[in-house]
C-alpha cells in the first residue's frame, strides 16, 4: 500500500458506559419525534439553518471521499410553482393508472393523493442530486463510487440535522424526475434522487396514526 498523508483520529469525548447508554437513549427519544409532515407553514426560515444542515450532510461517509452529491435549494416562488405543476401531473397519472393496486393499498393508510400544495407552501425545497461523475475538485469528471449509498446516508444526516434545528421535512420522489435537472440548472450526468421539503409545520398540521407505528427492536435487529 502506498504511503499517504494522515492525521490523528478525531478525539472523541470520554464517556462512561452509563453515560453512553444515557446519551444514546436521549438521542433516540429526540429523533423518535421526527415525523414526515405534509402540512407546512409559509413562515420564513433563516438561510443559515439550511446552510449548516447541508454542511452537516456533507460530512457523510462516501465512496473514495468523492462526495458525490449536490443539494439544489429552491426558494423562489416561480420555481416552486413550476416544480409542483410537473410533479402533480406525474402524481395524477400514478394515482389514476400507473400505480399498482397493491401499491395504492399500501399508501391508503397515509392518506396521500396527487395534490401536493406543500411544494409551494414550504419555504425551501432541496433537490438532492447524485453525481455519477465528479471527484474532489471542481471540473473533474472522474468515476464516482457507491453514489446511491453515499447520497442516501447524506440525506439521512440532512434530515436529522434539520429535525434537530426544529424543522419539519418531507421526502418527495416524483417519477420521472429528469425535469429537475433543467429546473435546477444541473448537468445531465447528475441524477435527481429526491426532493426534500423543509419548513415549519402548519399550526393545524396532523399526521396519520399509521405513520407512528414503528417496528420493535427484535424485528429490525439481530445479534449474531
Amino acid at each position: 500500500m502506498k504511503p499517504h498523508d494522515s492525521l490523528p483520529y478525531t478525539q472523541l469525548p470520554e464517556y462512561s458506559d452509563a453515560e453512553r447508554i444515557a446519551r444514546s437513549r436521549a438521542f433516540y427519544e429526540a429523533i423518535r419525534t421526527r415525523r414526515t409532515c405534509r402540512y407546512f407553514s409559509d413562515e420564513a426560515v433563516p438561510r443559515g439553518v439550511i446552510e449548516n444542515a447541508i454542511l452537516a450532510a456533507g460530512t457523510a461517509p462516501n465512496g473514495a471521499n468523492h462526495q458525490p452529491w449536490h443539494f439544489a435549494v429552491i426558494e423562489s416562488a416561480e420555481k416552486k410553482k413550476a416544480l409542483r405543476a410537473t410533479a402533480e401531473e406525474e402524481e395524477r397519472a400514478f394515482y389514476q393508472s400507473k400505480g399498482s393496486e397493491e401499491w395504492l393499498e399500501a399508501l391508503a393508510p397515509l392518506g396521500t393523493d396527487a395534490d401536493k400544495p406543500f411544494l409551494e407552501t414550504a419555504p425551501y425545497l432541496i433537490v438532492i442530486f447524485g453525481q455519477r461523475k465528479g471527484g474532489m475538485n471542481p471540473g473533474e469528471m472522474k468515476q464516482n463510487y457507491y453514489v446511491n449509498e453515499s447520497v442516501g446516508i447524506a440525506t439521512g444526516m440532512l434530515i436529522t440535522a434539520l429535525h434537530d434545528a426544529g424543522l419539519a421535512t418531507l421526502t418527495h420522489t416524483p417519477n420521472p424526475m429528469k425535469f429537475l435537472n433543467q429546473l435546477c440548472s444541473r448537468p445531465n450526468n447528475e441524477k435527481p434522487m429526491m426532493v426534500l421539503v423543509v419548513g415549519k409545520p402548519a399550526a393545524d398540521a396532523t399526521i396519520p396514526v399509521h405513520a407512528t407505528i414503528k417496528k420493535p427492536l427484535d424485528q429490525i435487529a439481530s445479534w449474531l
